[in-house]
């Protein structure tokens, strides 16, 4: 069909996935790490605080002391690439670019920061999706990283005249694709190792304890993904939750209690994985592998390994083409 003289041009229809994380500063110095805070602690999905009451807190006091030391946290880990987050994601979605067919653009995400979920939408519609799959890489659907990905990209939406048609990637934290290739991916780093281990550790970020009563499913969520990956290796994986901040009560047991009390109860040789996240990050690279193996040693623990996120490896991308692959199906023919 011709179109009438002064017609815009038409982009041929396309079909969208954006994979969207959490977020990283631009850089590793402490303006960059500064603003990425800010707008990271001002999301109410994040902390469930009054504004009023939360705002002169972050502006006052911990938007002044806490950049420079997370700053130097990050300087730790960063890559010539970039944030480790960012620089995996990047990857992941070039990986599976053409895993879907031409008339399936992959692009990438950050819920703060940048590349933004906003612009990243007007992008994809842009080039002609008018239909796209936000998928949330977060295997335990959480609030304040599932919904809040989501919430995002509702809000992009709200503001478009001609909106795409969206669908959105569950939480997988049972999918025997993900327990698959977490069982494949630690037999791997085992079998790598010049020990074995006496206890294999799954850490999953903390959540305030207030979201479970208030029934966020994550807790539970974490918890059947340690069941499962325990069954699917044959040996038991202990949960803990890292990341804690403030003065509230989180979830239990804490990763760094937990690593200091180890040794002191004959547990000498330890093997980590953070199977809550997609990709490695701040939170894998520095407090896990850096800061935790320090405490655990300084206990007395004389073997430590940190077993690294599924990241952009085959099993990691073979897994994310599965469960997307599943979620554009009515979209996609399925090869």
């Amino acid at each position: 069909m011709m179109l009438p003289a002064g017609h815009p041009p038409i982009p041929n229809p396309k079909i969208g996935v954006l994979l969207t994380n959490l977020g990283t500063p631009d850089g590793p110095d402490v303006k960059s790490v500064k603003r990425y805070l800010g707008e990271f602690l001002s999301d109410r999905r994040v902390v469930e605080i009054p504004p009023i009451a939360w705002q002169p807190i972050l502006r006052g006091i911990i938007l002044n002391t806490r950049p420079k030391k997370s700053a130097e946290a990050y300087s730790l880990v960063w890559r010539e690439d970039g944030s480790p987050l960012a620089a995996i994601t990047r990857a992941q979605a070039a990986a599976l670019k053409d895993a879907f067919g031409p008339a399936v653009l992959v692009d990438w995400a950050m819920r703060y920061g940048n590349p933004s979920i906003p612009d990243r939408l007007a992008a994809m519609k842009a080039a002609g999706c008018e239909r796209i799959l936000v998928a949330p890489l977060y295997p335990q659907y959480c609030a304040a990283t599932t919904a809040t990905a989501n919430d995002k990209a509702f809000a992009a939406l709200a503001g478009m005249r001609w909106q795409p048609a969206l669908r959105t990637l569950p939480p997988y934290h049972d999918d025997p694709a993900y327990i698959g290739a977490l069982k494949s991916s630690i037999e791997q780093g085992l079998s790598a190792l010049d020990f074995a281990p006496d206890t294999i550790v799954a850490s999953f970020h903390g959540m305030p304890e207030r979201t479970l009563e208030l029934g966020d499913p994550y807790h539970c969520h974490c918890q059947k993904t340690a069941r499962l990956l325990s069954e699917a290796l044959g040996r038991e994986v202990i949960i803990s939750f890292q990341s804690r901040f403030g003065r509230a009560k989180w979830l239990g047991p804490a990763t760094d209690t937990m690593l200091e009390e180890l040794p002191g109860k004959g547990v000498k040789k330890v093997a980590i994985l953070a199977p809550g996240f997609s990709a490695d990050c701040l939170e894998t690279l520095e407090e896990l592998a850096i800061r935790g193996r320090e405490s655990f040693v300084e206990a007395g623990g004389t073997h430590f390994a940190y077993l690294p996120c599924l990241n952009d490896g085959p099993l990691g991308i073979e897994m994310l083409r599965i469960l997307l692959a599943r979620e554009l199906e009515g979209w996609v023919a399925t090869p």
